[in-house]
């Protein structure tokens, strides 16, 4: 069984557009006529900067190759260009294509891919969402509205789920680290009082901060909402700044999470070393299925544990479940619960009460709809997520509408 055939799907999602303004799926063919599914999360370039990457990544270290070699298609990778670092537009190429390796497998042995990575686990997964408006809410104000989140968190806790997710810090930024505003800390503060306030102990509340503070700042804010009991304080400071996430992790109750924009087990055992007690991959970036179960081993090792990131499509999403049914360590799992996720492939899981069983199909259990992602198209060059370049605004505050495509 040998990889011959890459094909590349980019998908732009209807508004809202949650997980991105687009998609980047590859499906890999053998020259036994199997077939399998990944996707790629990286997105520092465009989708046909991107797509060339992919098919170079391809055409280089995996065509000709049995799927079965994922660890020897992946050093080819790390080590390419006498690099054997982490590259995360490379990793990221090969992160999709590796999933697809492993939708293939599964689907050639009739097992899903859990079944590969050790065997099931869990029966069933803790998943959490993030808060997004009620259909009664002001699309606008609800960022900086702390009753709307309120109402938001109740609703999802009444429809089963345990863990909610929120992030009122704004700004996102290219100017790196900042000192986050005062109207920031006290918007941030109020969130988490009124969200804790709405849902009492049902629910774990999540406060993201896409890594934006300097590391005195992130400690003034995880002191302000150490009150609310968050169990997660993400990515509180710049991803490539160990030091920093070590000097607040030291300063706060609040586990702290990372690792949505970190690539391969270098650099998440640096995270793990400098004090990160939850690990958040993506797998379409982090090195695919494989590294990421490497990545879960390392945590498990440390005490700590993983919860996989998803702001992406339903391709990610169900390798981030395979990999949570294999894994003693798993805390919970990022879900994104939308129409348009369940009409591009076929078989999605879907998350039940605030849990997500462990699949039963072959592979990763999924197919595209190819009419689907032929119907949308990406078409506006713009990048997955886009980060402002106007500095923290000190008078008239900051919002961040959720990651919803503009």
């Amino acid at each position: 069984m040998r990889l011959i055939g890459l094909e590349f799907f980019a998908v732009a999602p209807p508004p809202p557009g949650w997980g991105g303004r687009h998609w980047q799926i590859v499906r890999l063919t053998t020259d036994d006529g199997i077939t399998g599914l990944g996707e790629v999360y990286a997105s520092a370039v465009g989708v046909r900067a991107m797509q060339a990457v992919i098919e170079d990544v391809f055409a280089r270290h995996m065509e000709g190759e049995s799927p079965e070699n994922i660890e020897l298609m992946f050093r080819r990778v790390y080590s390419s260009g006498f690099t054997q670092r982490p590259d995360p537009t490379v990793i990221g190429a090969f992160a999709g294509l590796e999933m697809a390796c492993w939708d293939i497998l599964g689907k050639a042995r009739d097992r899903p891919v859990w079944a590969l990575l050790g065997g099931r686990m869990n029966d069933e997964v803790r998943a959490y969402t993030y808060l997004y408006p009620e259909p009664h809410h002001d699309p606008d104000l609800f960022w900086i509205d702390p009753d709307m989140a309120g109402e938001a968190a109740a609703a999802r806790v009444a429809a089963g789920w345990t863990a909610v997710k929120f992030d009122p810090a704004g700004p996102y930024t290219i100017r790196g680290g900042h000192m986050p505003g005062r109207r920031d800390i006290a918007l941030s503060a109020a969130f988490c009082t009124a969200i804790r306030a709405a849902v009492g102990d049902a629910a774990d509340l999540l406060f993201g901060t896409h890594g934006q503070f300097i590391p005195g700042g992130a400690i003034r804010l995880a002191k302000a909402i150490e009150p609310a009991d968050p169990l997660w304080f993400e990515e509180p400071v710049p991803p490539d700044d160990f030091p920093a996430l070590a000097a607040v992790a030291r300063a706060t109750s609040i586990p702290v999470a990372t690792g949505e924009r970190l690539t391969t087990k270098a650099e998440f055992a640096a995270a793990l070393a400098h004090g990160a007690r939850i690990l958040q991959p993506a797998l379409g970036r982090a090195g695919g299925i494989w590294e990421a179960k490497k990545i879960a081993v390392l945590a498990e090792a440390a005490g700590a544990q993983i919860a996989p990131h998803l702001y992406a499509g339903p391709v990610e999403w169900a390798a981030n479940l395979h990999l949570a049914v294999s894994c003693p360590n798993i805390l919970m799992v990022e879900a994104i619960e939308s129409g348009f996720h369940d009409a591009l492939v076929t078989g999605r899981p879907r998350v039940e009460a605030g849990f997500v069983a462990a699949p039963a199909g072959p592979g990763l259990g999924i197919e595209l709809n190819d009419a689907v992602a032929a119907a949308h198209p990406v078409t506006a060059d713009r990048l997955h997520l886009e980060m402002q370049e106007a500095p923290c605004d000190w008078v008239n505050g900051n919002r961040f509408a959720g990651g919803s495509a503009d």
